[in-house]
């Protein structure tokens, strides 16, 4: 640009008011950068000409790709730098260049296709026009890093097409976002800086490395920008293990299914061979100088307020300005003696009006005695009362705990303050009236009860009596009891108090007096909270012991009128203004006040913030502009502290030229943690400046030198550097550590933390060899650094803002100012920034949460989130886990403006953030994955079993109980017809009745007894050989509703020799979904006719139905309801018990159709299996809560009464959702023993009677009458529904070994049932981990990464079951995961036709072992599961079997109950059993870098991430891992679910995710049988079916 030959500095003032005009607009957003740069050139155009002879031959800075080379650039900038204000505010011209620099190499890399979020468009919000934001739209902002509002170069103001416009057709993925990154090794040679390094670059081991610059014209003339990084580039060592796109190095695992925690760790922790080293020798502790107190300097404080309050109570001690800048109120010595000592007196003697919380009554004597403890509530603008309470507590004797006012049951860390209130015991709150009037109120005008807080009497400091001319103030106290509790937060959030003895606070004052040079009048400026830290002890403490004036700037001042604080030092001449970095940036935007400023009388300019590193830009832009106004360079003093350590090191006033230091460091070993003077080579630096040298010594015993600090250390102030981690070793000379302070001017503990304050504030320092340094304890500061030459301390950051990742250490601060050097005031808003590390598969993750402007669109936010991404990784090497953006004011802020990130994190992984764009890169930042599993193909299944019987382990192999009779028995043949069994019962027991319906009020819709039931089964075999014209082997689709038709139509179809089909109908109001479903059903069921009732007619031919289906394409349709009355001329008889009886029907939830063939003899052997292990008799009643068209839900509900004939209570579960009571009042009312439902019945119970247990209980219901309840279901146990269950019910009587599980398949409908004489279902619990790599390891409850599994119930009669290996066919043993293989009499016959491809599915029935019994032949279930032996924990029968003889007879030979009494009681004579453990469905399976996962585990972990997540579905897409979640919720609340999904399968099955789909309650399909359809999802989501709230595709 033309204004680069041109010093902006000797131009005239009124353009340079005009360009700080102009970039004002730009950092706003009030003008295009086109629009800037056309009336930036318009306004230096004429002194272009006059300067150009200036330029000699220096051309002017085009596009790099001019020609024009690296070092003529560099020098260029360097030489030409701006130093005014107006071109750059409180930011990094170099970090904007670096960040540009970056950016601009990535554009010719080759670029992933990454999709942009999907969201609904509701959730959209629109983007307005651009407007104008004045100055408090964005004056609270307190941050520490810098800004950079000028705009890019123009070769570098395009952004890189990072991503595809567009989404990505779901159908097609696009590929995985594998970012190149490249390093450039060699850079083209740099000119010198200004600093002249060349003297410390290298340096003896045992000298401290001399990083500083301390010339006089250091800080004068505008030559040195204040940049902490002077350019960017990518470092030279390429060291392994810790570059964010190359997997570290590991050392293997000796068995890969075993514990991966330590792989983890090492993988976190990597051990850079290339890292720098510390090189110096052993830290040499810096000690303060001496300390003189002046002579007329007060023995104490309350020895000086009584002084200046008698001889000066006129003088003012302190005067507030009011929000419009006007003086509001001041206060004289002599007034704050005086109401300092009412104050006391009232609190000593309580004669004061106070208002209690509603928190409830105070407990205990509520009198106030010196050395208790009560808080001061005092807002930010009335330092005058605060400090009448303060030292009215001091002259009392108690203690006061400075703290915000409440302003809302909600603030940020509101709970953590009263957790500080109740461990230091305080009863009372001092405050004032504006401020009691102002705190929220219940209906009867007491305050309310803060959460957290204890219940407290709220007492008003002003008003109040003089106290009598007799009484004075109690004697002092001890100077080792406490003066006051500083509150000061954790990293974590918590509150502390640290406690300040007397004599520390004294001893400090009086550092602070002599290090700053104090004199009674002077007056001070002071903007900073006068409650704690740097406020408190300058403007409160250290002012009225010298007698001095303090003039307070209110926060909401400074918001309105940013240059306040330099027209009152104008005013009132002061000469000490006590600031921070970002006043110091504030003071710069408000331009147009400049011209009144004068700041000569100003000799001492504290930056109280000194110790962040990002002050240092500020610090010189402020005194480049304001040097012209009377600022000296050697009075602005930088100084570190901390509210443990208390003022840590000042820079003196007046010594600035002499003494002030900075230094250029390598930003690679700082990360590191050792401190390297940069190389000429290199564009990557770092730039510190000092924070002056060790505050005085507290006291000095005279004849001791220096050199003998050894020898008196408690007599001085002394200042180590330790480790950071581990024990606390010193530091060498060229390593960063933390500081430590010795010392009798520091905090002495957390108040009721004994713990914290051993670890804090007794730490003894340890020399090379580990032994202590001297007896004396230490305090640990928090912040983090070095030791310079001459004493001279520099800061680098603080422990709270330390982020370690992958071994390397990064500074909060650092990343906050690369973030917003990324085009920075276009897109979010600067100071609004958080930046915090989460905790995830044992190592840090960074994460950055930044409020966005308004006006910035779904499409830009990607583009700069984007953007950032390639910043952060280019210039530091690390890669951001999560990047958010919130809406304008979302993020929760202190009482002064600044980010509160402790509750920032909190809400966080809390869920409760609620941002407007996430962006989640898991893929590129996590590199500690623990190594995937290694196939072993060389080991085959013989092998595998030799190594089982070399182990002692047992072969899976387990079998029920004998049947009681063979094939060739006479009741074998009788019996071997469910037909002829119907036509027995209904001539021997005509009346006995077999069935009743329930309708939703509980009352019997219908009634059916044996004799009806043969009747209507004749009349619809008449019905279907009439009109239907059956033929013999025939197909018939049965479409009825849950009910006794279904019954009837089924044995109609037997007695004429058809085959039924049973199907359920469609949904009215879902014909589209359902309708389909029916109509596949009955084609490949290959149905000749329909039959079915009136109502199911009527809604197949329907209108709506039309819409979806052609209603003329249907077979032909019969109605039960139309039936001839005729009788059956003769029942069918199937020549042989294998042919086939009926066709089930059902779909999987892999979303495959499959129909199984049941022969005749299968379902007498069913039902007489069922009727052994449940001992079912005709006196019995069961009732049957589940669906009736598939499965053993269909041989409950229509076969099994018929064999047995007991009576069944058949409750439709459609009933069940309209009155939840309705199946356990049935129960309950009928006596019911045995009963029987899925899990959405139980679900539907749990849920929705969860409230009305006591009313039950009421009504008298009792279920203490049941036996058993088993769940019937396909699947793994859910282990936490049929607990709460059973502890929800067993107030109303329910046993807990009641409730059980069955297991059955498209194979075998009925493997596992709990009988009615069975043992209580056992549980065992398994490592998670060793069963992804299909190894069964039993763990204690509570174990890490333990599963709890119950078992399916007990083995059916005549059912045998053993686990193989699903690939190789061998048999497994009691240790390992295999397929379940199933050998039994009541097997299917086979598939009828899977609606897909055969061809894998040809074996299923006909399997075979490859070793062992090579003989038997089994059917595969397609579950995986184990066996195990376990103990019979209960072996009750309770007397029904001694009648089984007697109730059996019906049916049964007496041999055949004899042989099932026999084998009863020889199944039951033994301590123990083989249980069956289902894990799951292996088509479900997910198959992910070699290990095999279970998608209800990683389904259950998901759920209990957030509460609003109602439901959840996992598959793979290609090979990423899709994570559907239901939202219980607003749809703002969607995006909160995308970082904590991410999270917890990440940490729980070390899965990276790759898309996170967020929908509405009830889109995840579930069957009747509340199974999940994954697949059907899955179809749904890669056609774009799915109307999903957010879509978040993870980088």
């Amino acid at each position: 640009m033309a204004d680069l030959s041109v010093d902006i500095s000797k131009l005239p003032d009124e353009i340079r008011d005009k360009l700080a005009e102009l970039d004002l607009e730009l950092s706003e957003g009030d003008i295009t950068q086109k629009g800037y740069e056309k009336k930036r050139t318009r306004l230096l155009a004429p002194y272009v000409a006059q300067h150009q002879p200036q330029a000699g031959n220096q051309p002017l800075r085009g596009p790099r790709g001019d020609g024009g080379s690296s070092r003529q650039h560099t020098r260029n900038r360097r030489t030409h730098r701006r130093v005014t204000h107006n071109e750059k505010r409180y930011h990094s011209e170099v970090r904007q260049e670096a960040v540009q620099q970056a950016l601009a190499e990535m554009q010719n890399r080759p670029k992933p296709s990454l999709p942009m979020p999907s969201k609904r468009t509701s959730m959209m919000a629109k983007s307005p026009d651009r407007e104008r934001h004045d100055l408090s739209s964005s004056s609270d902002e307190d941050s520490c890093a810098g800004d950079s509002e000028l705009p890019p170069p123009p070769e570098l103001g395009s952004p890189p097409a990072r991503r595809a416009a567009a989404p990505h057709p779901r159908g097609h993925p696009p590929p995985l976002p594998q970012l190149h990154h490249q390093r450039d090794k060699k850079h083209a040679p740099r000119e010198k800086t200004e600093i002249d390094l060349s003297d410390i670059t290298h340096l003896p081991a045992y000298i401290q490395p001399d990083v500083t610059h301390t010339t006089s014209g250091a800080r004068r003339g505008g030559a040195l920008i204040a940049d902490r990084v002077q350019c960017y580039a990518q470092p030279e060592d390429t060291g392994t293990g810790t570059g964010r796109w190359k997997r570290p190095k590991r050392r293997p695992l000796p068995e890969f299914y075993e514990d991966d925690d330590i792989e983890l760790e090492i993988a976190a922790n990597p051990k850079d061979p290339n890292a720098p080293k510390p090189e110096g020798g052993t830290m040499t502790p810096a000690v303060g100088e001496q300390l003189v107190v002046p002579a007329g300097l007060p023995r104490n404080l309350e020895a000086a307020l009584q002084r200046y309050g008698t001889a000066s109570f006129k003088a003012n001690v302190a005067t507030v300005l009011d929000p419009n800048g006007k003086l509001s109120n001041s206060l004289t010595y002599g007034k704050l003696l005086s109401r300092s000592l009412k104050i006391a007196h009232a609190v000593l003697n309580k004669t004061f009006t106070s208002k209690s919380s509603s928190g409830g009554p105070l407990t205990g004597d509520n009198s106030i005695k010196p050395g208790d403890r009560v808080a001061l509530v005092y807002p930010n603008n009335d330092p005058i009362n605060f400090m009448c309470a303060f030292y009215g507590c001091l002259q009392a004797g108690i203690v006061p705990v400075p703290i915000e006012v409440p302003l809302t049951r909600r603030d940020a860390g509101l709970q953590q303050v009263g957790f500080l209130l109740g461990s230091c015991g305080i009863q009372y709150a001092l405050t004032s009236d504006a401020c009691l009037k102002g705190l929220p109120k219940t209906s009867s005008g007491d305050v309310v009860s803060f959460r957290g807080w204890p219940s407290l009497q709220w007492v008003s400091t002003e008003k109040l009596p003089r106290p009598p001319r007799d009484w004075i103030p109690p004697p002092r106290p001890a100077e080792d009891s406490p003066a006051h509790i500083e509150h000061t937060s954790a990293a974590d959030g918590s509150a502390m108090g640290v406690i300040v003895t007397r004599s520390s606070m004294l001893a400090h004052c009086r550092m602070l007096s002599v290090a700053c040079n104090y004199t009674e009048g002077e007056h001070m400026v002071c903007v900073l909270d006068f409650k704690r830290e740097t406020g408190l002890w300058h403007a409160v403490l250290a002012s009225v012991l010298n007698g001095m004036h303090v003039i307070f700037i209110p926060y909401a001042l400074m918001k309105v009128s940013p240059a306040s604080w330099m027209h009152m030092i104008t005013k009132y001449r002061a000469s000490v203004a006590i600031v921070k970095s970002r006043d110091l940036h504030w003071g710069l935007l408000a331009t147009r006040d400049h011209k009144e400023i004068l700041l000569s009388s100003l000799r001492m300019l504290l930056v109280a913030d000194g110790a962040n590193p990002w002050s240092l830009s500020s610090c010189d832009q402020f005194l480049s502009v304001f040097q012209s106004k009377g600022v000296r360079g050697d009075a602005i003093c930088p100084c570190a502290c901390s509210s443990e350590s208390l003022t840590v090191c000042v820079r003196r006033a007046g010594r600035g030229g002499s003494s002030a230091g900075r230094g250029v460091l390598s930003m690679s070993g700082l990360s590191y943690g050792v401190v390297r003077v940069d190389a000429e080579n290199s564009l990557t630096s770092l730039t510190l400046q000092d924070c002056g040298q060790v505050m005085p010594s507290c006291k000095l015993t005279s004849g001791v030198s220096l050199e003998t600090w050894e020898i008196n250390t408690s007599t001085r102030r002394v200042i180590v550097v330790v480790k950071m981690e581990g024990l606390a070793y010193l530091c060498k000379t060229d390593e960063v550590g933390e500081i430590c302070v010795l010392s009798g001017a520091t905090g002495s503990g957390y108040w009721g933390l004994p713990g914290l304050t051993n670890t804090v504030f007794r730490v003894q320092p340890l020399d090379a060899d580990g032994e202590p340094i001297g007896e004396e304890h230490y305090v640990r500061s928090g912040l983090l650094g070095f030791l310079g030459p001459g004493g001279l301390v520099f800061v680098c950051g603080s422990r709270d803002g330390l982020m370690t990742v992958t071994g390397r250490k990064h500074n909060m601060d650092d990343i906050i100012a690369t973030v917003l050097a990324v085009e920075p005031m276009k897109f979010i808003y600067r100071g609004r920034i958080a930046v915090f590390s989460v905790r995830v598969l044992r190592d840090e993750r960074i994460c950055i949460v930044a409020e966005q402007r308004p006006d910035c669109g779904e499409e830009e936010s990607f583009q700069w989130m984007s953007r950032v991404l390639q910043a952060v990784d280019s210039i530091h090497q690390v890669g951001i886990y999560c990047l958010a953006l919130v809406q304008p004011n979302y993020l929760p802020k202190t009482p002064l403006g600044g980010i509160h990130l402790s509750e920032c994190k909190r809400r966080f992984l809390e869920g409760t953030l609620h941002p407007a764009n996430v962006l989640m890169c898991p893929h590129t930042c996590v590199t500690n994955l623990p190594k995937p599993r290694e196939i072993h193909s060389d080991v085959g299944p013989a092998s595998v079993i030799v190594g089982n019987l070399v182990q002692g382990n047992r072969l899976a192999s387990a079998q029920g109980r004998d049947m009681g009779y063979t094939d060739d028995s006479d009741a074998a043949r009788k019996y071997q017809f469910i037909s002829q069994i119907l036509r027995w019962r209904a001539q021997s027991t005509s009346d006995h009745v077999i069935f009743t319906l329930l309708n939703s009020k509980g009352a019997v819709s219908k009634v059916l007894t044996c004799a009806e039931l043969h009747k209507k089964a004749e009349r619809i075999g008449n019905l279907l050989l009439e009109k239907g014209r059956v033929n013999t082997g025939d197909h018939v689709a049965l479409i009825f509703p849950p009910g006794l038709d279904l019954i009837c139509a089924f044995y109609g179809c037997l007695y004429v020799g058809a085959v039924p089909v049973t199907i359920r109908p469609p949904h009215p109001q879902n014909l589209h979904t359902t309708l389909p479903t029916v109509r596949m059903i009955v084609d490949v069921s290959k149905a000749t006719l329909v039959l079915s009732n009136q109502s199911v007619i009527k809604l197949l031919r329907s209108k709506e139905a039309s819409n979806v289906l052609d209603s003329k394409a249907w077979p032909i349709t019969l109605d039960t309801d139309d039936m001839p009355k005729k009788k059956l001329p003769i029942l069918y008889r199937a020549p042989t018990a294998e042919m086939l009886a009926y066709l089930d029907f059902s779909v999987s939830t892999t979303g495959m159709l499959a129909g199984i063939k049941l022969s005749h003899a299968a379902v007498t052997s069913l039902c007489r299996s069922m009727k052994i292990a449940c001992e079912l008799y005709p006196s019995r009643h069961i009732a049957l809560c589940l669906d009736p068209y598939c499965g053993l839900g269909f041989a409950l509900w229509c076969l099994s009464s018929i064999y047995s004939g007991h009576h069944s209570i058949l409750i439709p579960p459609s009933e069940v959702e309209i009155n939840p009571a309705l199946w356990l009042s049935a129960v309950s009312q009928y006596k019911v023993r045995d009963t029987f439902c899925s899990y959405g019945v139980m679900e539907l119970c749990t849920k929705g009677l969860g409230s009305s247990v006591n009313q039950l209980k009421s009504k008298g219901i009792n279920l203490a009458c049941v036996r058993t309840c088993v769940v019937v279901a396909e699947e793994r146990p859910r282990i936490n529904l049929t607990n709460s269950f059973s502890k929800l019910f067993s107030a109303l009587g329910l046993s807990p070994r009641a409730v059980s599980t069955s297991f059955g398949c498209r194979v075998n409908i009925a493997i596992c049932l709990q009988g009615a004489s069975s043992p209580e279902p056992s549980t065992v619990y398994v490592d998670l981990r060793a069963l992804r790599n299909d190894r069964v390891s039993l763990v204690e409850r509570g174990s890490p990464h333990s599963l709890c599994l119950m078992e399916s119930g007990k083995l059916l009669p005549g059912v045998k079951v053993i686990t193989a290996n699903p690939e190789t066919k061998g048999q497994c043993g009691d240790s390992h995961l295999g397929e379940i293989w199933v050998q039994s009499p009541h097997n299917a016959s086979g598939y009828f036709t899977i609606y897909g491809d055969e061809s894998d599915y040809a074996d299923h029935f006909s399997a075979q072992l490859v070793t062992g019994n090579t003989g038997e032949v089994y059917a595969r279930t397609g579950y995986l599961g184990f066996l195990r032996r376990t103990e019979i924990s209960t072996t009750s029968v309770g007397g029904d079997d001694s009648s089984i003889m007697t109730r059996d007879s019906d049916t049964e030979s007496l041999a055949s109950a004899c042989a099932s009494m026999s084998g009863l009681t020889s199944a039951d004579s033994h301590d123990t059993h083989d249980a069956v453990f289902v894990v799951g469905a292996l088509d479900e399976t997910i198959m992910l870098r070699g290990m095999r996962y279970h998608p209800i585990d990683i389904e259950n972990s998901v759920m209990r991430c957030h509460k609003k997540i109602a439901e959840c579905a996992v598959f793979t897409w290609t090979n990423l891992l899709v994570v559907v979640v239901e939202l219980d919720g607003n749809d703002s609340e969607a995006l909160n679910l995308v970082p904590l999904v991410t999270n917890t399968v990440l940490e729980e099955h070390h899965l990276i995710v790759g898309v996170v789909v967020v929908v509405d309650p009830g889109v995840v399909p579930i069957n009747s049988r509340g199974e999940k359809q994954r697949m059907h999802l899955r179809d749904g989501f890669l056609s774009d079916q799915i109307d999903a709230i957010y879509i978040a595709y993870n980088m």
